[in-house]
């Protein structure tokens, strides 16, 4: 008997949530079988008079139908929605079916975001950004650099050949002599892009990677004025005003060469495990070419 009424029930929600086409209609659809003064409450009222495996019987049926009808009262909506929209899209003289359907979805590599930041901080200092290609010859990423063929430097940066003498830049410093010739002196440039070595890869080295180099040639210029640009650099690129300081260390193309340390941003200088307890990180290498 009470399966019946579900029966009858369902099949006159159906017709009636078929017959809706607004969503007004289907508003009172829903408030007329799901309301409080609906079937399905007076429904919900009768399982008191039950006994208890006629109540625990009935009320699966009333659930299983109220939870489908709340499901197809929500698709019927989404639909309508739809439905409304595509026909305000029709009648709207602005439509242009060739415009992007939304935004994209995505970021920009974390070595694009740096290396944009970087950009523009030498900028604002007066510096140009130079690109440079990525096979070049032997002459402007070695010989030119004081690094001749017999060099023991060359073993460092063993790199991928090509027919006639080209080569994959194995550091963006071959862009050095190029950028000289081009804008003579005085000069302020940086140029980063990609360089290429043949590497063993492990955790710490790739096969291909990503360099910025900058250069200033003036007069009156000395490693003070390294400092203080790179100094700026820095502090701004980390937020935060950094304390620097320069070791001496080895490149085959510079004289004297340095390599340049941070105080750690971690420990603000104190010690910790990231910066091995000496309260300075290594950061880059640099010096007079």
């Amino acid at each position: 008997m009470f399966k019946e009424q579900i029966d009858a029930l369902s099949t006159a929600f159906s017709e009636e949530l078929n017959a809706a086409l607004t969503k007004e209609a289907l508003e009172a659809v829903r408030v007329k079988y799901l309301g409080k003064k609906g079937p399905v409450n007076d429904l919900m009222k009768g399982l008191r008079d039950m006994t208890p495996d006629e109540r625990r019987e009935a009320g699966q049926l009333v659930n299983t139908f109220k939870s489908e009808a709340e499901t197809a009262i929500a698709e019927k909506g989404k639909a309508l929605e739809a439905e409304a929209l595509s026909a305000a899209i029709r009648a709207s003289k602005k439509y242009n079916p060739t415009l992007p359907s939304g935004e994209d979805r995505g970021s920009y590599h974390p070595i694009t975001l740096i290396a944009r930041d970087v950009e523009e901080i030498f900028t604002t200092m007066g510096f140009t950004v130079e690109d440079y290609v990525e096979i070049t010859d032997d002459y402007h990423c070695f010989e030119a650099l004081n690094i001749p063929k017999s060099h023991p430097a060359r073993d460092m940066q063993d790199t991928y050949y090509i027919e006639n003498g080209q080569l994959l830049k194995t550091h963006t410093s071959a862009a050095q002599n190029h950028i000289m010739k081009k804008y003579g002196a005085p000069l302020r440039a940086i140029f980063p892009g990609r360089c290429f070595r043949n590497e063993a890869i492990d955790a710490c080295h790739e096969n291909t990677f990503f360099q910025m180099e900058g250069m200033m040639i003036d007069k009156d210029i000395s490693i003070s004025n390294l400092i203080y640009f790179m100094k700026t650099m820095l502090s701004a690129v980390f937020g935060e005003e950094l304390m620097v300081r320069l070791r001496p260390g080895f490149f085959p193309f510079t004289e004297p060469g340095f390599e340049l340390d941070i105080s750690c941003t971690i420990c603000k200088g104190r010690g910790c495990p990231s910066c091995k307890n000496t309260g300075w990180l290594e950061l880059c290498p640099c010096g007079m070419i």
